[in-house]
């Protein structure tokens, strides 16, 4: 039996087209919503976004093959007849493909980077471009899920978890074929992040959010307050910082690349007994001189540190020097860099979602 046979064998056990095609949808919603997800995701409670996350991509393969494999006759005819349709079909199936394959390539051992473009960054973006196009794609043929569901019986429920199953299985061999192929991912953690410079001072990857990049931060000009819902406000200047506090902790970049360090500086538990929160205050935000800023919820706040130091090594400019935050658990973007304001809340910035996207661009 030629390789084609036994493809049409394996297509005519996949479910029906009505099926495939909000399995499909489904698909890519799980593994847009998962995808984002892992990207706040850095503690080991996470974990299994990330096996969801495979697992799901894994599975896509193979519904995407049985679709192209079922609508190649159509598909040919389109193109001949230079259908719009078509061309949308052929989009997708591209931009699944290249999602599907930058977050392969990086999985077995690719480079982090390509051009000056991450290639998770680039995964991502492809990853979101699915779905408008997908929904343009299926808006047409999507009937009701119940109408869909009225033909399913026993065996579509045992080919779909044949399908999970093959994705669950494929997902859990990576290792195996990452050591075949000499890109052994063993000492990978759980995000998938590679080890990158740790207990070397500043010589880690240094990477800018969007448009964050300032010029460096003149010690004796700038300075730290601490305020907002609080009994007694501060303010501290570059002299009056300590370096009491110390902290072993990893930071997991978004680009793929992680550090592990000894941090020293500053314990953000200090500054609030100091400032004495109020007692509705639920939020601390951490906010750079680019205007970037994030919130820590006050009891995760009081374990974190703003730090000075980095491996008994002075913090550089491109890793936020004066002030870094540092804060375990969570990944690298949320460790805010070149802090100059330390506020206490009672309900979250909602503006700072945008503000990590259009900080620094004043600059």
């Amino acid at each position: 039996m030629s390789s084609g046979d036994r493809f049409a064998r394996l297509a005519t056990l996949a479910p029906s087209s009505e099926l495939v095609d909000w399995s499909l949808f489904v698909s890519v919603v799980v593994l847009l919503t998962t995808g984002l997800a892992t990207g706040f995701a850095g503690g080991l409670g996470d974990a299994w976004l990330f096996v969801v996350h495979g697992v799901a991509g894994l599975s896509l393969v193979v519904l995407v093959a049985v679709k192209l494999y079922r609508v190649r006759a159509r598909i040919r005819a389109g193109i001949r007849a230079r259908s719009g349709t078509v061309g949308l079909s052929v989009l997708l199936a591209g931009l699944v493909l290249g999602t599907l394959g930058t977050g392969l390539w990086f999985v077995f051992g690719g480079p982090l980077y390509l051009g000056g473009l991450a290639l998770l960054v680039l995964h991502v973006l492809l990853g979101v471009a699915i779905v408008p196009v997908l929904w343009l794609h299926l808006r047409d043929r999507l009937h009701a899920p119940t109408a869909a569901l009225e033909g399913a019986d026993r065996r579509d429920a045992l080919r779909y978890a044949g399908l999970v199953g093959a994705g669950a299985v494929a997902w859990r061999s990576q290792r195996t074929v990452n050591r075949l192929l000499g890109t052994d991912s063993a000492g990978r953690r759980f995000t998938g992040s590679r080890e990158r410079g740790s207990d070397d001072g500043n010589r880690f990857p240094v990477t800018m959010w969007v448009a964050d990049d300032p010029e460096p931060v003149d010690p004796g000009t700038w300075s730290l307050s601490v305020g907002g819902a609080v009994t007694d406000p501060f303010t501290l200047d570059h002299d009056d910082l300590s370096a009491d506090g110390r902290r072993r902790a990893v930071i997991d970049c978004t680009s793929g690349w992680y550090s592990e360090h000894e941090w020293a500086g500053v314990p953000v538990a200090d500054l609030l007994e100091r400032a004495g929160p109020t007692g509705d205050a639920r939020w601390v935000q951490f906010r750079s001189v680019t205007g970037y800023r994030w919130s820590l919820p006050v009891e995760e706040a009081r374990g974190a540190l703003l730090a000075t130091a980095v491996d008994d090594e002075r913090l550089s400019h491109g890793h936020g020097f004066p002030l870094r935050l540092v804060a375990p658990g969570r990944r690298g973007f949320q460790w805010v860099k070149w802090v100059e304001s330390v506020r206490v809340t009672r309900r979250r910035e909602l503006g700072e979602w945008v503000a990590i996207f259009a900080s620094g661009l004043s600059e």
